[in-house]
Order: structure tokens, then sequence, then C-alpha cells
């Protein structure tokens, strides 16, 4: 049975600003993996993000896909599928966000006012999805969760601990809500990886949404040779 594999959580150095390698960098480093697809999920305008915000919204924007396109663009060429998504920040809760593109974002100008709970409903509302990503992290003393607006929790983050990942999956199992994994790759040197698996090839990220909600998706966690 074939096995397609796929990288849920990336930065990419055009938009991310913790990151260091560039879309097309990570398009190469996983094609040459024999990956299926990745999904690019820069940080928001209200996280690490690269993103000026003296610019018109529409300029934002556009400034936010600039790592999404190059990776897209690359991986177009490897036979890599790469996918849009985004991390949501408030506070050090982080939020996935996949299903919904740019013209969701160049449509609600002032999502920004939201809190977490209208934008988690307006996401839902819209055919979106979130993926609480790293919900317990080092050093972190104020945690939020809000289990009844996430479908999905990130239980295996190759950047946390191994305790705020054992934390992160009993919050998941407490909940009953399906598991991710996730490298949280900011480079392509960073050896450990981790992702999901399926038995078919995904078409984007409700798709993915999907799969998880229908127990399709596997976990895996890996440090190449």
């Amino acid at each position: 049975m074939a096995v397609f594999k796929y990288e849920t959580h990336l930065h990419t150095a055009e938009t991310s600003r913790c990151a260091q390698s560039s879309g097309a960098a990570f398009a190469e480093h996983y094609a040459a993996r024999g990956y299926a697809g990745i999904f690019v999920t820069d940080h928001f305008f209200n996280g690490n993000t690269t993103v000026a915000d003296h610019l018109c919204w529409a300029e934002r924007v556009a400034q936010f896909c600039r790592g999404y396109e190059a990776a897209a663009a690359r991986g177009a060429e490897r036979g890599l599928d790469v996918f849009f998504a985004w991390e949501y920040s408030f506070g050090w809760a982080h939020f996935l966000t996949y299903g919904l593109g740019t013209a969701w974002l160049l449509a609600h100008p002032r999502l920004l006012d939201w809190d977490v709970l209208e934008y988690c409903d307006r996401v839902h509302a819209d055919g979106g999805g979130i993926i609480h990503a790293h919900p317990f992290r080092e050093h972190v003393d104020l945690v939020h969760l809000v289990p009844t607006k996430t479908d999905a929790v990130e239980v295996v983050n190759a950047a946390r601990s191994a305790a705020s990942n054992a934390h992160a999956l009993d919050y998941a199992i407490s909940f009953g809500l399906p598991r991710t994994a996730g490298s949280d790759i900011h480079a392509t040197h960073q050896q450990r990886l981790c992702g999901m698996t399926l038995s078919r090839r995904l078409t984007g990220g409700r798709d993915y949404l999907d799969a998880l909600a229908a127990a399709e998706a596997t976990l895996f966690d890996e440090t190449p040779a």
C-alpha cells in the first residue's frame, strides 16, 4: 500500500521572522525525502511575522503569502503538493488554521479585532478548521485551551520537550480530540521530522481536516540518518 507523507507545521524565512530557510529550500528539502506534500503555516500578523504592519491590508496579505508562493512554485517543479495555512496567535496559544485561502484573508480585514473565540467561530463558519499547536510549552505559566473550538491537537511537535508533548496528548485524550504531529520546522538542517501519513493523497487543508475526523491519518516521528 502506498504511503503519502505530509509535513503539517512549517515556517518560511520570507514570512516568519524566526525561520531560517526559504520556501523554495523547504520544497526541495521535502521533495528529496519523498514527501507527498507540505503545509506552509507561517506566523500570522499577530505572531512572529516579517510582514510590516503599516501596509494596507491587501499588501500585508500579499507579503504574508511570499513564503508559501515560493514553496508552491518550487513544489510544482518537483511534484510536491504545497498547501496554504497559517499559525494564528493568542498570547502563547497558537492555532494552526487550515482549509481557508488568501481570498478569506482579504475578505476579513478586521479579523485582528476579533477575540480568539470569534476567530475560531468564523473560521469554522467558512469551512476552515483549527488545530491547537503545541498547547503546552516550556516556561509558559498561563495556558489557554479552547477544546470546544478546536478540531485537533498537535501532540507531537519536534521543537517541544517530551513532557510538553505528553501534556498535549493528555489534553487530546481528555476531550476526545484527534491528534496530529508536525515538525514546527524553521530550517532545513533540523534533524527531527514529525508529520502525518495517509494511504491516499490529500487535496488540501479541508481534505486534511476531514481525514483527521475520519481517523485516516497516522502520526510519525523520525530522525533521518
